[in-house]
């Protein structure tokens, strides 16, 4: 073994299995799991592919040294919990990394952030900067901190710890258990589950763009305004520990109140909205929210304004 294979503390690279939870989207998979066979990763690297209830189709892609590509059919519930969940349970190796499947790697990614997580046997979870990629769009996001901690996940959402960014070890997986698949409709899984990886100990971050996020204006949860009103009051009575900070509830109740408005649900809003002043007049969602409320304009117009500037609602 030579000095480039082995990081700057003079362990190996330990090997890692990347879960890529797909249903329905062959050219964009084909894209991910390239890219992830691609790392310049000095390790073994297992490509595990959880089709979500569909026909296994294998990919006519090449698979280099060092590399393995398997295909496995999720065995829990539909959508991107279940396949995340399955994944894990079938992984090969005890650090686990997760990629969507419309998102792509830059060929460090692994490498840079398993270094990273060497010389931090105190972090939970690794993460890195992302780059919005998409229609009219393409923006850096990366975080001025080495690390993101528990109070901060309350505070904020941070959409730059995205979950095609995600490396733990197996530790921290039974630690803080599976993606929760009770969360109405799978919304904000991913914000669910860092809670708990941010309890667990610190996300420390790679200061790099690694990972090219697709941003494609559209989403999944357009329209789903009842879904969305769920989900999110089940995760504030889920987690008490949100209610600690003032302006982290106002973003969840403003998320509630514009889907609520968008939903046509308004006397609802203007209660809810009234929630949010109370916690935090300078909420930016209360401003977004009152055009929808008075009918000036739709959500999903809103929404979409709001992602061309690569943020949500």
């Amino acid at each position: 073994m030579t000095d480039h294979d082995r990081p700057a503390t003079g362990q190996a690279y330990p090997p890692v299995t990347v879960v890529v939870a797909t249903r329905d989207r062959p050219g964009l998979l084909e894209r991910a799991v390239g890219a992830v066979l691609d790392q310049d990763y000095p390790g073994p690297v297992e490509c595990l592919v959880v089709y979500d209830h569909t026909e296994i189709r294998p990919l006519d892609l090449p698979v280099p040294a060092n590399r393995s590509l398997r295909y496995v059919n999720n065995t829990h519930s539909r959508g991107l919990p279940g396949g995340r969940n399955t994944g894990a349970e079938e992984a090969s190796h005890d650090l686990l990394a997760f990629c969507d499947d419309d998102d792509r790697w830059l060929p460090a990614k692994l490498r840079r952030q398993v270094e990273l997580l060497l010389t931090r046997p105190d972090a939970a979870a690794a993460s890195c900067g992302i780059r919005l990629e998409g229609p009219g769009i393409a923006k850096e996001r990366r975080l001025d901190a080495a690390e993101v901690t528990l109070p901060d996940f309350v505070e904020d959402r941070i959409m730059e710890v995205h979950s095609s960014t995600i490396l733990l070890p197996r530790a921290t997986w039974d630690a803080v258990g599976p993606v929760d698949e009770e969360l109405p409709g799978g919304y904000g899984e991913d914000y669910e589950w860092l809670l708990r990886i941010a309890a667990h100990g610190p996300v420390v971050i790679v200061p790099e763009v690694l990972v090219v996020v697709d941003w494609h204006g559209g989403s999944f949860f357009f329209g789903r305004w009842a879904t969305i009103v769920e989900a999110t009051r089940y995760l504030i009575d889920k987690h008490p520990e949100l209610a600690g900070s003032r302006t982290g509830m106002a973003r969840l109740h403003g998320q509630i109140a514009f889907a609520l408005a968008a939903g046509r649900r308004r006397r609802e809003a203007v209660r809810e909205l009234g929630r949010v002043i109370r916690l935090n007049p300078r909420e930016k969602r209360v401003l977004v929210t009152v055009p929808v409320v008075l009918g000036l304009l739709s959500g999903e117009r809103v929404l979409r304004l709001a992602q061309r500037t690569g943020r949500g609602v």
